[in-house]
């Protein structure tokens, strides 16, 4: 009996132990996620002036009229550091496309561009989600920039997917899906990764 109770307390020590490891090993894992994703993708973000249903009809306009001027221009085959690279480049000519929808719109708000690391919640992206996190951005601040944003991402180019689709298109899940690890493309289509708990191997090799 005595035996028994020394083998059970030394089990539940280890089963403790085991799950304290597999939390450590979820959590790392989310981590791993965050810093795969950002390192492989570029956020395009735009932030309307204020929340009012003008401000916000004009950032969608910016954002369409942005993003047509980007179809036409970025090479098909730009990988992440030549995306950054036409970006700076060609700068002045995003902003003027900018400030042209705002001009025709009747408004007179300053535009402000930037390329830099930003912090994004959680996104549901068609069936595709964005774990929340630090990611580098292509953002275009209208105004004050006190209002509601949109984003997508940029590279891959899944910005270019018609807004239509309520689920990303194959193709451009393949592009997602070639830049990343398994592991965390996986997550963004809610599969967990797997983590095995290598106690329970341990414990049947007992028997």
């Amino acid at each position: 009996m005595k035996e028994k109770r020394i083998f059970l307390t030394f089990f539940l020590i280890l089963l403790c132990g085991g799950a304290v490891c597999l939390f450590l090993s979820g959590n790392r894992t989310a981590e791993a996620v965050r810093e795969d994703l950002s390192s492989h993708i570029l956020r395009f973000h735009v932030l309307a002036n204020s929340d009012s249903e003008e401000d916000q009809a004009l950032k969608l306009s910016v954002k369409t009229a942005v993003l047509d001027y980007l179809e036409a221009t970025l090479p098909e085959d730009a990988d992440l550091g030549s995306t950054k690279a036409f970006l700076t480049s060609h700068e002045e000519e995003i902003r003027q496309t900018a400030l042209e929808v705002i001009h025709e719109a009747g408004y007179d708000y300053g535009v402000s561009l930037s390329l830099e690391p930003w912090y994004f919640p959680t996104k549901t992206y068609g069936d595709l989600t964005f774990p929340c996190g630090t990611y580098e951005a292509f953002r275009i601040v209208i105004g004050e920039g006190e209002g509601k944003n949109w984003w997508c991402v940029l590279y891959p180019s899944l910005c270019f997917v018609d807004a239509a689709y309520s689920v990303v298109p194959e193709d451009s899940k393949t592009e997602l899906r070639s830049i990343l690890d398994e592991d965390t493309y996986e997550t963004l289509e809610g599969e967990r990764p797997q983590i095995r708990f290598k106690l329970f191997d341990w414990i049947r090799g007992l028997f």
